[in-house]
């Protein structure tokens, strides 16, 4: 079922994205393009507070055009350990350290088109410090009920990959730990 690759058809570069058109040849003998998004990885981190809240980001996202309740996630800068960049991200985005950290996983946000690997991580034992988010991010926290978070994902409320595969993951039974 592997696709082999021919030849790079085109290449473009931003701040940390790179699009490659390739043409590939398929298993059956013909050829086909495929288009990708080169991704340095990211992590998100499903931050539940001592009353089962789940710390939301809500921002607004350009390509989508509307604001998105989000759980805390952001990409990984060079060669950096995933776990590193979640505790410098849960803390850039609500201002929260946590005491417990746990990696639930990592999986692909958008295969069809992009390699990313989003790295998934439970965070408890919250401690409020100051938020500092990246001066092109205008966003604030809110921390949600899980019952009310869960009702949101279910009702088309929340639209966020990431951020239902976290809620659903707690809703599996994941026992959270007490502080």
């Amino acid at each position: 079922m592997e696709e082999k690759y021919n030849k790079q058809l085109q290449e473009a570069r931003g701040k940390f994205l790179v699009f490659l058109q390739d043409e590939v040849t398929l298993p059956n003998g013909k050829t086909a393009v495929r288009e990708m998004v080169l991704h340095p990885g990211a992590v998100a981190i499903l931050a539940v507070t001592e009353n089962q809240e789940i710390i939301f980001v809500k921002q607004y996202r350009y390509p989508v055009r509307e604001v998105l309740f989000e759980i805390p996630a952001g990409k990984l800068e060079g060669k950096e350990d995933p776990f590193f960049s979640a505790q410098r991200e849960l803390e850039e985005e609500t201002g929260f350290q946590a005491l417990q950290w746990e990696k639930l996983g990592t999986f692909y946000s958008t295969p069809g088109f992009s390699n990313e690997i989003m790295h998934l991580y439970l965070a408890q034992g919250l401690v409020q410090k100051k938020a500092h988010p990246d001066p092109d991010e205008i966003i604030e926290y809110q921390a949600i009920p899980f019952d009310q978070a869960l009702r949101m994902a279910s009702q088309g409320e929340i639209k966020d990959a990431k951020t239902m595969i976290g809620i659903l993951w707690l809703a599996a039974g994941k026992k959270l730990t007490v502080d």
